[in-house]
C-alpha cells in the first residue's frame, strides 16, 4: 500500500457552497477575462452575475432545492454560468454527453427525473425526440443561443435579479451528477458532493499542476466529462486563470488553432499556457501535417488522462514542443486525477505516484494487499473527492464504493521506485499460456513503430479454445497494411517484449471504436471477432 500523504490543505467549512466559494475567491478579478468561447469573452464579474441570475431564474421556474436539471450543452460561456448558478441555488445540475442518442437521453431523463433542461440550440431536436420517448416530463426547456428570434438563456436570466446569497449547502450535500461513459451497459449517474470540487482543485490543480492566475487553460475534454469539468471550470476558476472554450470536436487542427491564440476582444490574443488532452489526441496531433512549430505556441505544460499515455507519444511531444505532458489517472467516480506524474518528475511509461491526500492500494484476486513491486493487481483509491453513490443502483454502488475505498476497475503494478504502471482495465486483461498479458503494454509497443498511429489488443480463442492475442492497428496517413507488414510488426513486438505477448494476429483498420472520451472500446472489437460475428 502507498499510504495517504499528509497534506497541508485545510478541508472546506462544513457549510460550503462551491459556487459561492469561487465567487468570493475572485472578487478582486472582476474585470479579468474568465472565459473566451467561439463568440466572445466573459469577465469574472459577468460570470458571477449571470450565474446568480440563473440561480434566481431556476427557483422562479419552480425548480426546488436538490431538484435535478439537465445540462445538455456544447462548451460555451453559458455552460459555467448555468452550472455555477445551479450550485449557487442548491439545485443539482446533471451534466451529460453531447454525443449520445435520443434513446440515451430518454433513459437519462427518466433515470434522473430532471425538472428542467438547459440545451444548446443544435441539440434541441434530439432532446425533443428523447422527451417523446421518456416516461418523465420536463416542464421547462431553456435554449442556449437559439438560432432564431425566440427567447433563450440570455432573456431567461435577464428577467431576474441576482440571487442575494448562496444556498446554505453543506460540503457533503449532493451537488451535481456526471454520467459514466457507458462503454458497457447503461451509463451510471454518479453523484458528487459540493466539497468534491474543492478537493480536486486544492490537491491536484494547485499542489500538482501548480496552476496560477497567470495561466490560460484549454481542454480538449469537454466540460461534461469529469476530466474536462476540472480542467475548464473547477481548476482555473479556483486560481483565477482564463479559460478557452471550444464548442466543436477537438480535432488536431481545431486544437492547434486555439493553441496559436484566440481573440480576447480587447486587442489581445490569448495563447494557452496549459493544455489538457488525452493520449489519442496527443498521438493525433503529432501525426497531423498541420503540427505547428514550437514557437507558435506558448505551452508551459500539458496534462493527459483518460487512458495511460504511451511512453513514445510523451517523449516525442516533449521533443517537439519543449514541455512535459503530466500523465495521470482519474475517474468519474473520483472526479479527477488521483495518481500522477509531477512537473520536474515525469517518468513516461508510468502514471507517477499518488497525489497528496489520496491513498492507493493494489489488491490480488482474493482482495489481499500487494506489498511487493512488479506484481499486477486491482487498483483501489481512498480520497476526499470520491462520489457519494451511483443513483438508484445499490448493487453497483456497493461493488465500487467499498467503505473508504473506491475500486477503480484498473490493473496496475508498482515498480521498485514506487511509480505506478498501467496494465489495463480489469476486464481487458488477458491470460495467455498461463501468464497475464496487458493489452496496453502490447499496444504501446506497437505504437513505437514509426508507421503505427493507434493499436488495440484483445484476446480471441484459437482452434483449441485457448486465448491468443489479436491486434487491430491503424496506420498513419491512412495507409493500408499487408501480410508482409503484419509479420514485420509481430517481429517488432517480439524483439521488445516476452514472446508470449506478441500478437498472433494483426488486422489493419481505418479507425478504432471509442467512447466520447477517446477510450478504446475493446468490447466492440471482441464482438467483431466473436465466432457469431463471422
Amino acid at each position: 500500500m502507498t499510504g495517504m500523504t499528509e497534506t497541508v490543505v485545510s478541508p472546506p467549512d462544513e457549510r460550503f457552497n462551491f459556487a459561492g466559494h469561487v465567487f468570493a475567491l475572485n472578487q478582486s478579478r472582476a474585470d479579468k477575462i474568465a472565459y473566451v468561447d467561439d463568440d466572445g469573452a466573459l469577465t469574472y464579474a459577468a460570470l458571477e452575475r449571470r450565474a446568480r441570475c440563473a440561480a434566481t431564474a431556476l427557483r422562479a421556474s419552480g425548480v426546488r432545492r436538490e431538484d435535478r436539471v439537465l445540462l445538455l450543452m456544447h462548451d460555451c460561456n453559458d455552460w459555467p454560468a448555468i452550472f455555477l448558478g445551479a450550485l449557487y441555488a442548491g439545485v443539482v445540475p446533471v451534466a451529460i454527453n453531447t454525443l449520445l442518442t435520443a434513446t440515451d437521453y430518454a433513459y437519462i431523463l427518466s433515470h434522473s427525473r430532471s425538472q428542467a433542461a438547459l440545451v444548446s440550440d443544435r441539440l434541441l431536436p434530439v432532446l425533443r425526440a428523447a422527451m417523446v420517448d421518456a416516461d418523465h416530463e420536463i416542464a421547462n426547456v431553456v435554449v442556449s443561443r437559439p438560432g432564431d428570434d425566440t427567447a433563450g438563456f440570455d432573456e431567461w436570466i435577464a428577467a431576474h435579479e441576482p440571487m442575494a446569497g448562496a444556498c446554505d449547502t453543506r460540503a457533503d450535500d449532493p451537488a451535481f451528477w456526471l454520467y459514466s461513459s457507458g462503454s458497457t451497459g447503461r451509463p451510471k449517474g454518479t453523484v458528487h458532493a459540493q466539497g468534491s470540487l474543492y478537493w480536486t482543485a486544492e490537491l491536484y490543480a494547485r499542489s500538482v499542476l501548480g496552476l496560477t492566475e497567470d495561466d490560460v487553460t484549454f481542454s480538449a475534454a469537454k466540460l461534461f466529462f469529469a476530466y474536462g469539468l476540472g480542467n475548464g471550470l473547477t481548476f482555473p476558476l479556483t486560481v483565477g486563470a482564463t479559460v478557452v472554450l471550444m464548442a466543436g470536436r477537438p480535432t488536431a487542427e481545431a486544437c492547434f488553432a486555439r493553441l496559436r491564440g484566440v481573440d480576447a476582444g480587447d486587442g489581445r490574443r490569448l495563447r494557452p499556457t496549459v493544455f489538457f488532452g488525452a493520449p489519442t489526441g496527443f498521438a493525433g496531433m503529432l501525426a497531423s501535417p498541420a503540427l505547428p512549430p514550437r514557437d507558435d505556441v506558448a505551452l508551459r505544460m500539458c496534462s493527459s488522462a483518460g487512458e495511460a499515455l504511451p511512453r513514445d507519444v510523451g517523449e516525442r511531444f516533449t521533443r517537439h514542443f519543449g514541455c512535459d505532458i503530466i500523465d495521470g489517472i482519474g475517474s468519474t467516480e473520483m472526479l479527477h486525477v488521483f495518481l500522477s506524474n509531477r512537473p520536474g518528475d515525469v517518468r513516461y511509461g508510468t502514471t507517477g505516484k499518488p497525489v497528496d491526500g489520496y491513498a492507493v492500494e493494489l489488491r490480488d484476486e482474493l482482495g489481499r494487499v500487494i506489498d511487493g513491486p512488479d506484481v499486477v493487481g486491482d487498483l483501489f483509491i481512498q480520497g476526499p473527492s470520491a462520489a457519494l453513490m451511483y443513483w438508484s443502483d445499490r448493487q453497483k454502488s456497493r461493488e465500487t464504493f467499498q467503505g473508504a475505498w473506491t475500486r477503480s476497475g484498473d490493473k496496475y503494478l508498482r515498480d521498485v521506485d514506487g511509480y505506478y504502471i498501467y496494465a489495463g482495465r480489469s476486464d481487458d486483461m488477458l491470460k495467455v499460456s498461463g501468464q497475464y498479458v496487458s493489452p496496453f503494454e502490447v499496444e504501446s509497443t506497437l505504437m513505437e513503430h514509426v508507421a503505427v498511429l493507434e493499436a488495440a489488443v484483445i484476446g480471441v480463442p484459437d482452434e483449441n479454445g485457448l486465448t491468443r492475442t489479436k491486434a487491430y492497428v491503424v496506420l498513419k496517413n491512412g495507409e493500408n497494411g499487408s501480410d508482409a507488414f503484419s509479420d514485420e510488426l509481430k517481429a517488432f513486438v517480439k524483439a521488445r517484449l516476452a514472446p508470449v505477448k506478441y500478437p498472433r494476429e494483426i488486422e489493419f483498420v481505418g479507425e478504432l471504436p471509442k467512447t466520447a472520451t477517446g477510450k478504446i472500446q475493446r468490447f466492440r472489437l471482441r464482438e467483431r471477432s466473436s465466432p457469431a460475428a463471422a
